[in-house]
């Protein structure tokens, strides 16, 4: 079997479907691999470093995909990608399988099993698979770093010869992945940090953390079975936003991680909320691609919002491409070595194949993908 990894075509991705070291977890089952010239040079990978670890380098997509049985990559092929992709392939890589369907809708058109690997599904088995995971922890990490850089003030309580500089309040908004390691890293810088989430579980994880959980009562269950936030009724709405306007003008940093699967990132800050914050401080908005939590926020730009600084950061991942490389690259040869059995064939039927398999055999086989297809063609 040859798999082929793609270099990505969006503009500031940087990442990379495959690491040298990486390499070594299919080479050990006899698969062959090529990697396109050039894909990893954006994450710090020069194309000698995939030739030391046995990896063909080629230098045009022709003779990269030409019987290339799986291709990995890490965003979505464009059009003019899924027309060029073998037919009869394996395609694993982000979808975004519940946005705009071209693509998909390509692929299946074009006769390519694809792969979404946002649809991992949240099992134990699954964990060293979970690219949404890692990709999170690397976001999260960067958001404070960026939110840092936005101050005018320090995070960390500093005694100084002019006289004592006390800690920056860093509020964090949603308690996933992203939201951990936000808090985390606004620890270790020194930051005096809260956290809110919804879901009442996650409480002791913030506090472990050393961070005070604000909690909101609500009537609701608001976690459902994946263990994802979801929808709240307006009533419930209502009462976090209520808790979040009392605790958002004293803060100095405030990182949103909010987001539901398949819907636009609920509204936590509104303007007035912005409006109520010290100048100098500043909001970090990670979930500025589906909507954004702040009525501010301007996806991929930073607004001035009355001295506030509201960030609106797209894929973020890309901008530590080394590490987030490196665990996107795990998870992939984690998954890639589950999907196949020793004679190369896939077991369409087996959980986490099931749940990720957007298009085989020239349809779409995801359901909720041919629902959303079946709706925008009513």
């Amino acid at each position: 079997m040859t798999i082929a990894i793609m270099a990505e075509s969006r503009p500031g991705e940087r990442r990379v479907g495959l690491v040298p070291e990486a390499a070594r977890h299919y080479l050990k089952r006899g698969w062959a691999l090529r990697i396109q010239a050039g894909a990893g040079v954006g994450a710090s990978f020069p194309d000698q470093l995939y030739e030391d670890a046995g990896v063909a380098v080629v230098g045009d997509r022709e003779a990269l995909l030409d019987s290339a049985n799986v291709i990995l990559k890490v965003q979505p092929p464009s059009l003019e990608e899924a027309a060029a992709l073998p037919s009869g392939s394996v395609l694993v890589c982000h979808l975004n399988p519940l946005g705009p369907t071209e693509t998909i809708e390509a692929l299946a058109a074009r006769g390519v099993t694809s792969f979404a690997v946002e649809l991992i599904p949240r099992i134990t088995r699954a964990q060293r698979m979970d690219v949404l995971s890692s990709q999170a922890t690397v976001a999260g990490y960067k958001a404070v770093l960026m939110g840092a850089g936005a101050m005018t003030r320090f995070l960390p309580m500093l005694t100084t010869a002019a006289g004592t500089v006390r800690p920056a309040k860093a509020m964090i908004l949603g308690a996933g992945v992203a939201g951990l390691q936000a808090i985390a890293t606004a620890r270790r810088l020194g930051a005096v940090v809260s956290a809110f989430d919804i879901r009442p579980a996650v409480r002791e994880q913030v506090q472990s953390l050393g961070a005070t959980f604000l909690e909101a009562t609500l009537d609701e269950s608001a976690e459902d079975e994946g263990g994802y936030a979801k929808a709240l009724s307006e009533e419930q709405h209502q009462r976090e936003l209520e808790l979040i306007a009392e605790n958002i003008r004293d803060q100095d940093l405030v990182i949103t991680t909010a987001q539901i699967p398949g819907r636009p990132a609920p509204v936590l800050i509104t303007e007035e909320m912005v409006g109520s914050m010290r100048p100098g401080s500043a909001i970090v908005d990670l979930a500025s691609e589906t909507g954004g939590n702040c009525e501010v926020t301007v996806a991929g730009e930073s607004v001035d919002y009355n001295g506030v600084t509201v960030m609106g950061p797209t894929n973020l991942p890309a901008e530590l491409p080394f590490h987030a490389s490196q665990m996107y690259a795990r998870n992939l040869a984690s998954f890639v070595d589950d999907l196949f059995d020793d004679e190369g064939a896939i077991d369409f039927e087996e959980e986490i194949t099931a749940a990720t398999c957007v298009t085989h055999g020239g349809e779409i086989t995801n359901e909720r993908v041919s629902e959303k297809l079946a709706a925008t063609t009513e």
